[in-house]
């Protein structure tokens, strides 16, 4: 008799498992859910420290008044990069090579977000709004320039998936995980420009 142990295989071959959510879309879902508590962190001081303030007055009355309506502007064309990624996904769909135009256009507009911030902040600072000069000028640089780096770092990686669809070679899982971050980057700012700019 014999008793050797064997591995038996299936007859197709070894069964390979799929995970349920891809492992770069789960890393990135697991970085977006630590963002967003810190986010919340900052917002949630913001509000303490505005409820607080003698008078009720904020921001205080010498400081610049920050400039809504253009980055009303500005918030448009980020919501408009973050439609722009949701049609280079249905465009995904016919070939990778199809998401290039779209990818490209969210790209720009991104560019044209993060371009107009930073002209935005060149004219707050020469009007006097300083991180060091008041909490109202802590809470923007600290909250809105928190935003900025991560909208720069999500630009960096619609850069290099825009360059992947024009070689046609975007793989489905990173561009997840791109959708992601951006969706996360575009969905939270309106929220930080209600509440630090109006």
């Amino acid at each position: 008799m014999d008793t050797t142990l064997r591995l038996v295989q299936p007859p197709n071959g070894p069964v390979r498992e799929e995970p349920l959510v891809p492992t770069p879309v789960l890393g990135m879902l697991v970085f977006v859910l630590t963002e967003a508590m810190m986010f919340s962190g900052m917002i949630s001081a913001f509000l303490i420290v505005k409820a607080g303030v003698p008078g009720g007055v904020w921001p205080p009355p010498y400081l610049p008044v920050l400039p809504a309506a253009e980055t009303a502007f500005n918030t448009a064309a980020l919501l408009a990069s973050g439609a722009m990624v949701f049609f280079a996904q249905r465009a995904f769909e016919r070939g990778p090579e199809h998401a290039f135009k779209p990818l490209a256009a969210a790209s720009a507009l991104a560019a044209f977000f993060v371009a107009f911030q930073g002209v935005e902040w060149i004219g707050l600072l020469s009007e006097g709004l300083s991180f060091t000069g008041s909490q109202h000028g802590a809470f923007f640089y600290l909250i809105v320039g928190s935003h900025g780096l991560h909208v720069l770092a999500a630009l960096a990686f619609l850069v290099q998936q825009t360059v992947a669809a024009r070689a046609g070679t975007l793989e489905q899982e990173r561009f997840w995980a791109l959708q992601v971050f951006w969706y996360f980057v575009v969905g939270l700012w309106p929220l930080l420009y209600w509440l630090v700019y109006l």
